[in-house]
C-alpha cells in the first residue's frame, strides 16, 4: 500500500481538480495564474460540499462579492464545466443580495468590511469562500490560501464549525486535504 503524506495528498487532489480544466486553457500560457487556479478550485467546490437543500439537478449559484479578481478566467472555465454555475457579481454595498446564492466568494476588496459581511450572511445556508488572509479563522467557511507565490500553490482551509451552523457539510476527500480550523 502506498503511503502519502498529507501534503502529497493535498497537492494530488488539487492536481485532480485542475485536471478537469480544459487542456487548451492550461497550455495557453506557460504559467497558470493564481486566480486561474483559484477559479478552477472554486468551480469544483460544489462537488465536495453538501448544502442543506442540495439538489443535484440544481445549477449552483455563485456570487462574487466586491471586485472580481478572476477577470474573465472564471467565466471561461465555467463555460467549459460539466456542471456550470450561475455567476453573479454583487456590489460590495449589497451583501444581502448574496443571500440568494449557494456560494459567495468574498473578494479581497472587502477585507475591511469582512466582519459585518460574515454576520449578515450567517443566517443563510450558503458557503462563504475567500482568499482574504485569516478568513476561515474569522468565521468564513473556506479559505483559499496562497502558500507559494512562485508555484501558485493553494491550501484549502476549512472552518467546519462555521459551516455546521448553516447545516453545510464537506465531502471526506476534501476534509482530508484541507487544513481544518476551529476543530
Amino acid at each position: 500500500m502506498l503511503a502519502w503524506s498529507r501534503r502529497q495528498f493535498r497537492h494530488g487532489l488539487i492536481l485532480l481538480l485542475l485536471a478537469a480544466m480544459p487542456t487548451a486553457q492550461l497550455s495557453a500560457s506557460p504559467a497558470v495564474s493564481e486566480y486561474a487556479v483559484k477559479a478552477a478550485l472554486l468551480l469544483k467546490l460544489s462537488r465536495f460540499v453538501y448544502l442543506p437543500d442540495d439538489n443535484a439537478e440544481h445549477e449552483p449559484h455563485l456570487c462574487i462579492l466586491g471586485q472580481n479578481p478572476f477577470g474573465d478566467e472564471l467565466e471561461r472555465l465555467n463555460q467549459a464545466s460539466d456542471r456550470p454555475y450561475q455567476v453573479s457579481l454583487t456590489p460590495s454595498a449589497n451583501a444581502a443580495q448574496a443571500s440568494a446564492c449557494d456560494f459567495v466568494f468574498v473578494s479581497r476588496s472587502e477585507r475591511r468590511r469582512l466582519a459585518p459581511i460574515l454576520k449578515q450572511l450567517a443566517d443563510y445556508p450558503l458557503v462563504t469562500i475567500s482568499d482574504i488572509q485569516g478568513f476561515a479563522r474569522n468565521g468564513g467557511m473556506v479559505e483559499l490560501a496562497l502558500t507559494s507565490r512562485r508555484d501558485n500553490q493553494i491550501s484549502i482551509l476549512i472552518n467546519r464549525q462555521a459551516a455546521s451552523q448553516q447545516q453545510i457539510e464537506f465531502n471526506a476527500q476534501l476534509l482530508r486535504l484541507a487544513v481544518l480550523i476551529n476543530e
